[in-house]
């Protein structure tokens, strides 16, 4: 093949990968806790934030309701996408939550079940996690009381799906998020998001591990972009698209009339 035609297909190549161009970025939580009322009611006002495990129960269960909540930095995010497609130049394609369920071993929990939950996008990101654990609750972080008194806003927080736990205590479960116009806002202004998780049916008690459980289990939440071009670059990706098909149906024909 000519050189002159060789240097057009690289030029083509090139252009045709930044109008597709597709990019991912992963995350672990940078703050997460449990809370829970406890079988009577008692651990309302306690704190969990540094227990190896998260939950989700639902009300009426033996060991009370159990909501986890999340929180993710997306700072990363923002300073990947920008430094590869330009500050304004991509848009979120998905946002995918992957949790990592652990065994049942402490009896404050709920026996394992499978069942579904909500997932929302909470509007105040100003809970801290706390220090206390499954074996020795403390009051400095949130607690059940606080984060359905305080943190929790129904008329703002955004429901960002509900979803399946299949039962089990072990393997990673991945559950794709909606896209709710604050997660987007979140994610491309890198700012804090917080993710509450609680019980949607009456049966679910599901345990997945936490940051404090270790780095390869710690809920991980995964953005995938593409890339947006500016108006003025539309018609030259179009071009590009086109140069790059019109060069390889040439090839094709000069293969058949060899």
């Amino acid at each position: 093949m000519p050189v002159k035609l060789l240097t057009v297909l690289a030029g083509a190549l090139f252009a045709a990968g930044n109008c597709l161009g597709q990019a991912s970025f992963s995350s672990q939580s940078i703050a997460d806790a449990f809370v829970t009322t406890g079988a009577a009611g008692g651990l309302s006002s306690s704190n969990f934030g540094a227990a190896g495990s998260l939950a989700i129960a639902a009300n009426g269960l033996p060991q009370g309701e159990f909501q986890s909540v999340l929180k993710f930095d997306f700072a990363g995010a923002e300073n990947s996408f920008n430094a590869q497609f330009g500050a304004g130049q991509w848009m979120i394609q998905s946002v995918t939550l992957q949790l990592t369920s652990s065994p049942h071993n402490n009896p404050i929990f709920n026996n394992i079940a499978a069942g579904q939950f909500n997932v929302s996008l909470m509007q105040n990101n100003s809970w801290v996690e706390g220090t206390g654990t499954g074996g020795v609750p403390t009051s400095d972080g949130v607690s059940f009381n606080s984060l359905l008194g305080v943190y929790v806003n129904n008329a703002t927080d955004q429901s960002l799906g509900t979803f399946n736990f299949p039962g089990g205590s072990s393997g990673q479960n991945s559950y794709t998020l909606g896209l709710s116009s604050g997660l987007i806002s979140d994610v491309t202004s890198g700012g804090d998001a917080s993710l509450r998780l609680f019980a949607a049916d009456s049966t679910v008690s599901y345990l997945f591990s936490s940051r404090s459980g270790g780095a390869l289990a710690a809920p991980t939440i995964s953005v995938e972009a593409i890339a947006v071009p500016e108006p003025s670059s539309v018609a030259l990706c179009a071009a590009a698209l086109v140069m790059l098909w019109l060069l390889q149906s040439f090839r094709r024909w000069m293969q058949r009339h060899r």
